[in-house]
């Protein structure tokens, strides 16, 4: 989705419909999902999903970082590649091979990379899916001209401000809330689940121990290596971690 302020040329930008009246000072111009007549450039905030897995997409992302004053990647795939990023472990023309009866029609880059790896990013807005007032957050702070303000701290404080009883300690539940950024309200942890690391890293981890304690608890190495290697399998702290289980299988 691509957006420009109402405060910029106010009297020659035409009405957004319903989007006036939900939020005045912004006008929604390119968002083909929900209108056919995508406005012309250039924007001042260009919200991007999707991670950049072949030729064409390198090449849009680049025009749209030229047309774009500011540009905002939101959910894992744009953030850390997403789970297509698998193929940053493997040999991608092998998968092409079993997936695809014709893989030589299949063009295709050998990895799957986030936004940020093909062009300077603004603000990156983790999660899958992304979580809806982390997102108002952000496109408050950018018509206010501030750093959004988004947590960067665990799972675990927000397990601890809803009450919740550590699943990983009390029951012996595999969790990577301890190595995983907060922004769900814990929700899984809520339901007696162990989170997934749906929102990526934390500002600060300690895999090491984590997978230590997950060990302790009868988790295998193969096992380790697939709960890192999800949405954000290609984020540093979770590569780091999965190559570690798995150098050790």
């Amino acid at each position: 989705m691509i957006t420009r302020s109402r405060r910029q040329g106010r009297e020659r930008r035409p009405k957004a419909c319903a989007n006036e009246d939900f939020w005045p000072e912004l006008e929604i111009a390119y968002f083909l999902e929900a209108s056919s007549s995508p406005g012309p450039g250039s924007y001042d905030l260009s919200l991007v999903e999707g991670s950049i897995t072949t030729p064409e997409d390198a090449e849009r992302i680049r025009h749209v970082r030229r047309v774009s004053r500011r540009l905002v990647t939101i959910g894992a795939c744009a953030t850390a590649g997403g789970i297509q990023a698998l193929r940053d472990f493997a040999d991608v023309r092998e998968f092409a091979s079993v997936v695809y009866a014709r893989p030589e029609y299949i063009a295709t880059l050998e990895r799957s990379t986030p936004i940020s790896a093909n062009v300077p990013v603004d603000f990156e807005l983790r999660g899958c899916p992304i979580d809806k007032r982390q997102l108002l957050e952000v496109i408050t702070a950018f018509l206010a001209d501030r750093r959004p303000v988004v947590p960067r701290h665990s799972v675990c404080v927000e397990c601890k401000a809803r009450g919740n009883v550590c699943v990983l300690v009390a029951h012996g539940t595999p969790c990577l809330g301890p190595v995983t950024q907060a922004a769900c309200g814990a929700l899984c942890p809520a339901y007696n689940r162990g989170c997934y690391g749906c929102f990526g890293p934390a500002e600060t981890t300690n895999s090491e121990a984590l997978n230590a304690k997950l060990r302790a608890l009868g988790m295998s190495d193969p096992d380790l290596v697939r709960v890192y290697r999800t949405f954000n399998a290609t984020e540093e702290p979770f590569r780091r971690a999965s190559e570690e289980a798995e150098g050790d299988a």
